[in-house]
């Protein structure tokens, strides 16, 4: 059981973030915004794989205006992200934006901020501040470095500018591309604030890459019980980051979205095509909700028992294969035809 740090509660639109609230997945659109056509699209595609709340970059007043069309299509909360010019949080909040992410740093002056506060209130809207290593004051960076004690400082400083204008719907995120500076960051800032934490290794990579280094930072903060929202970056589809998203949610314990695959990694008695059936199933089961359990394994040593313990699995050898379900054979089939036979059974069952 994993405890979690209990912080503020804060919503986006539909979607609560911090305190009781499930720790919920998020990712970005990477379609030019103005193209409402592409971005609704996209939006769709990631909400089917189980993404909870979208961000969509602002890049001028008609990428702002267009968050009306986009937010009557989506059926999950529109995050507007913004950069520099504060009237472009104004103008997206205007036409339907949930919340904005901005970083106060690079808005502008006092009266700027507050001028987005003002409308973020009129517009039931939260903010979140976002802070990166790669973009720290200068006054931080000459006194203290890129370090973790210059991001925590950067989001204290902005975090009190915004309480000091009357609002608290806020959330933070003190990110950088180093694993450890991230992890360090976070767990600085967790020990004294509250607010609610949108957590996430930036500029993380290609998939593999990426993933591996998100799932360390996000899994270690996640672990210790720090987070209350998260996005996976990866440099592709952001469909991956969500699936990527999922399977960390699932490998914690923390939440369940689709099938867990149980496969082994191999070895000198395995006797049939494993790596070719263990991609098969994960590639068919991608789209099920259901949290079950299968296991896909490949020789005697562990086989039989492991795929006894699954919901559903398939262990073989030596082009037979055997089917179980709640640890019992059920039938006996070719290699061949394993697959197809597993999934005829899960739609017998009424696995979606």
């Amino acid at each position: 059981m994993i405890y979690r740090k209990k912080t503020r509660q804060v919503n986006v639109g539909s979607v609560t973030i911090g305190g009781n609230a499930p720790v919920s997945i998020q990712s970005m659109t990477n379609t030019d915004t103005r193209n409402t056509e592409a971005t609704i699209s996209q939006i769709k595609a990631l909400t089917d794989a189980g993404c909870e709340i979208v961000r969509c970059a602002v890049i001028d007043q008609q990428a702002a205006k267009a968050f009306r069309t986009i937010k009557d299509m989506s059926q999950i909360p529109v995050i507007a992200d913004i950069h520099f010019d504060h009237k472009l949080a104004i103008a997206a909040m205007e036409n339907g934006a949930d919340a904005v992410r901005i970083n106060p740093g690079n808005i502008g002056s006092s009266a700027k901020v507050k001028a987005v506060v003002e409308c973020a209130k009129a517009n039931s809207c939260s903010i979140r501040i976002g802070v990166n290593a790669g973009s720290l004051e200068k006054d931080l960076l000459k006194k203290y470095g890129v370090c973790a004690d210059s991001l925590v400082r950067s989001a204290e400083k902005h975090v009190k500018q915004l309480e000091s204008f009357g609002f608290n719907d806020i959330k933070v995120s003190l990110k950088a591309s180093s694993v450890p500076l991230t992890y360090q960051a976070y767990k600085k800032f967790s020990q004294t604030s509250d607010y609610p934490l949108h957590i996430g290794v930036t500029e993380a990579g290609t998939f593999f890459a990426g993933s591996i280094k998100s799932s360390a930072g996000i899994g270690a903060l996640l672990l210790e019980g720090i987070g209350d929202t998260f996005r996976i970056s990866l440099t592709g589809d952001p469909v991956e980051e969500i699936r990527v998203g999922w399977q960390l949610l699932n490998a914690l314990g923390i939440r369940r979205r689709g099938p867990e695959i149980i496969s082994c990694p191999t070895c000198g008695r395995t006797e049939i095509e494993l790596v070719k059936l263990a991609e098969e199933v994960e590639r068919r089961s991608a789209n099920l909700k259901s949290t079950i359990s299968i296991a896909v394994m490949g020789c005697a040593v562990n086989g039989p028992g492991e795929a006894r313990e699954a919901d559903y699995g398939i262990a073989g050898g030596r082009g037979v294969g055997l089917i179980f379900k709640k640890g019992e054979i059920i039938k006996k089939v070719s290699e061949e035809m394993i697959i197809d036979e597993l999934f005829g059974i899960l739609k017998t069952d009424n696995v979606e």
